[in-house]
């Protein structure tokens, strides 16, 4: 039986103000539907594993609302970490927890952020990534390219081999150019790196330590304290000195380098929800193009979009919103901040973010 791993950190800077580092994309319903993209996330490993045997590692300031949304989880496998310390100190330390429950166990580590539009065949390439897994293998879920994109990074593969769904990783590709992004398109040998891994606990564990001997030993001290009433003192002592990485950089690419990473490709409709023109994008619409985006508690927001096409509208604040001869537009509207910018400027609206952070005007973050 998979344990699955969820790390749920992140403020989403690229959907401010919806998204903020209080209440981050993951609490939000951003699936089409009542649920949150996190509690969307435990639903589509229901077939894979148990509440039992899924852990979610999340801040301080989000545990509280991640219980509530997840009240079939065992409280124990909410996995506090005291500060952000990247990828690798989350997906580490619950590795190393479910290490001392079981050292052969496998684990699966699939981010709460995201949307999977066939979550049956999603489930099905995570069985094959398990079975590689299961045989020693530090495992990678890739997703097939569907156009040229510059926002991912990027899994180079070497040939299958006897038609096996299995390829070996060779190289970990950072966000390419565009002209190298159509390149790795062309090619056949390069996979989205979504970020998605499986392995058994011993064998990652043993990797960090051959290239992450200090991580290593601060994560195992936590573990061996968890749930003892020591568990406090020696998590608020180590984990400042964990190094900040991710584990793509700390492990996942040397790992590569030696030989012992595979991937199963996969195209499923994987989406990361990275900014609101992907929302327009993977939401539907109405007739005109227009995707609204539901407020979460079931009511129908007061929106008026008259002559206006391609719109994506958050209505968050309870006011009418009323549009009069807009094209591809963003418009989202929360009790403090109201956002209006093109959809092909969504990427830019993390700058915004940076602005308000530089002005020392925290609360609007």
């Amino acid at each position: 039986m998979l344990y699955a791993v969820i790390p749920a950190g992140g403020s989403g800077t690229r959907l401010w103000p919806l998204s903020r580092a209080g209440h981050p994309k993951f609490l939000h319903p951003l699936t089409g539907t009542s649920e949150s993209l996190l509690q969307a996330t435990v639903s589509r490993l229901a077939p894979l594993t148990t509440p039992e045997r899924t852990l979610v590692v999340t801040g301080t300031a989000h545990v509280t609302a991640v219980a509530r949304q997840l009240a079939g989880l065992p409280e124990e496998n909410i996995l506090v970490e005291p500060s952000p310390r990247d990828s690798c100190a989350a997906i580490g330390l619950a590795c190393a927890v479910i290490a001392e429950r079981d050292p052969t166990a496998v684990m699966g580590s699939f981010a709460a952020d995201h949307l999977i539009g066939d979550p049956q065949r999603w489930a099905e390439v995570v069985r094959e990534a398990v079975r590689g897994a299961e045989a020693g293998r530090l495992m990678t879920v890739g997703i097939t390219p569907t156009r040229a994109e510059t926002g991912y990074g990027y899994l180079e593969c070497a040939d299958a081999v006897d038609g096996a769904p299995q390829r070996r990783v060779t190289e970990f590709k950072e966000k390419p150019a565009a002209e190298v992004a159509e390149a790795y398109l062309r090619s056949g040998r390069h996979l989205w790196n979504a970020s998605m891994f499986v392995w058994r606990a011993d064998v990652f564990l043993a990797e960090l330590a051959r290239q992450q001997p200090a991580m290593h030993a601060g994560l195992t001290a936590i573990a061996k304290a968890w749930g003892t009433p020591e568990q406090d003192e020696v998590l608020g002592t180590v984990w400042p000195t964990l190094p900040k990485i991710s584990v793509d950089y700390a492990v996942m690419e040397g790992a590569a380098a030696a030989g012992q990473v595979d991937t199963v490709p996969g195209d499923f409709g994987w989406n990361d929800v990275g900014d609101f023109h992907t929302l327009g994008e993977v939401l539907p619409g109405d007739a005109d193009g227009n995707v609204l985006l539901d407020a979460g508690h079931g009511e129908k927001a007061p929106v008026l979009l008259h002559d206006s096409s391609g719109m994506v509208v958050v209505p968050q604040s309870g006011r009418l919103i009323a549009t009069v001869g807009l094209r591809d537009m963003i418009v989202v509207d929360t009790p403090d901040a109201v956002l209006v910018c093109p959809r092909d400027r969504a990427q830019d609206v993390k700058k915004i973010v940076d602005e308000l952070k530089s002005r020392g005007e925290e609360t609007y973050v």
